[in-house]
């Protein structure tokens, strides 16, 4: 291909991103001149493509709206690097994708891979069979289901334009029920897609998994959503009903140090956290009891108790009470013991019980020679 050649089609890949861009750019881009320029753009209407002037201190050249390019053009990075992320779909899908929607997005992904691989140049396709030969995967972990397409784009062009929508939802127990829903954003966690935005009949805010919705049409009309400091945050109504959520355990803890330490084992797709402002200084006397017999405590003269000579604790630090619901207790002995700041339970006393527990059993065990 000769250079010439080379940089027009260059040129009409940076048309084909989207947008308005500059003569200054493009000349930059190709290393050329804004002359040269013109004249690959003039190449490019002269096969047919619509390339549009924009007029102005900003202008400068876009596709027309709406047209539709002819085949794909990817270079070799780029075709290595869509084909190993489809490769890497179907080989970590494990055993969840058994839905209809699942079924179909692995389809996809198989027949668009086996696409773009014929089109591959040969020494291309030999780097990837000798990559795919040395690659392994560790076993399949398992895959949330995914939600069905014709529902995600539906969903999506409704809350783009604010308009309702009928969905048919199915809850965690499988009882199906039509609801209508004023749809504020759509937010993919952790593996899965949710929904949220207020139902109009009950005037509540609500999230909604979207593999659990098995039909979604938009309804006449629309709506205005909350403006201002009021607009709701979709991202961060999904992770508040996960520390919100109806489970058996309430636990209210009171947990000394900065948000970012205690972010790092307690999310906040896990627990909520409000500063207290009354708290008094945090006590770094050790308790006498909590040293055991044999060995008791020593620390250099003069340095307070409870903190290493010399080292302060990090800027920040506060009393924090954090709140969470959880189906079990038995996972966050270990989750405190890890975090490895000061804490107070205020509730419940099993928690209390279990972590009591615990110290115990790995006191003993630490002692044993």
């Amino acid at each position: 291909m000769s250079p010439p050649t080379g940089r027009v089609l260059t040129l009409l890949e940076l048309l084909q991103s989207g947008g308005v861009r500059t003569m200054a750019e493009l000349a930059d881009r190709l290393g050329v001149d804004g002359r040269t320029v013109r004249r690959y753009v003039g190449q490019l209407v002269d096969l047919g493509l619509p390339v549009e002037s924009v007029r102005g201190r900003y202008g400068g050249y876009r596709l027309a709206r709406g047209y539709r390019l002819p085949p794909l053009m990817l270079d070799d990075d780029e075709a290595l690097a869509v084909l190993l992320g489809l490769i890497a779909n179907r080989r970590t899908a494990g055993d969840a994708g058994d839905t209809a929607s699942d079924t179909a997005s692995d389809t996809a992904s198989e027949t668009a891979a086996a696409k773009i691989r014929r089109v591959l140049p040969e020494r291309l396709v030999r780097r990837l069979d000798a990559l795919m030969e040395s690659l392994a995967f560790t076993g399949p972990s398992g895959r949330p289901a995914g939600p069905d397409g014709a529902v995600l784009l539906t969903i999506a062009d409704a809350v783009r334009h604010r308009r309702p929508v009928s969905i048919r939802y199915a809850d965690r127990v499988g009882r199906r029920s039509d609801r209508t829903l004023h749809p504020y954003g759509i937010v993919s966690h952790a593996g899965r897609w949710y929904v949220t935005g207020e139902d109009p009949g009950l005037g509540e805010e609500r999230t909604f998994r979207l593999d659990r919705v098995a039909d979604a049409r938009a309804l006449p009309g629309s709506f205005e959503a909350p403006a201002g400091r009021a607009a709701p945050d979709p991202a961060q109504r999904v992770l508040s009903g996960f520390a919100t959520a109806s489970y058996r355990h309430e636990v209210t803890l009171r947990i000394h140090g900065t948000a970012e330490q205690i972010r790092t084992r307690l999310p906040a797709a896990v627990a909520t956290m409000e500063e207290i402002t009354d708290e008094p200084a945090l006590d770094t006397t050790d308790d006498p009891a909590d040293a055991p017999a044999d060995d008791p405590a020593e620390e250099p003269a003069g340095e307070p108790a409870g903190e290493p000579a010399g080292e302060a604790g990090p800027a920040g630090e506060r009393w924090w009470r954090v709140e969470l619901r959880a189906e079990r207790l038995d996972w966050l002995p270990g989750v405190l013991a890890a975090l490895d700041r000061p804490f107070v339970i205020e509730r419940p006393d099993e928690l209390r019980d279990l972590v009591l527990a615990v110290a115990g059993r790995l006191a003993s065990r630490a002692r044993r020679s």
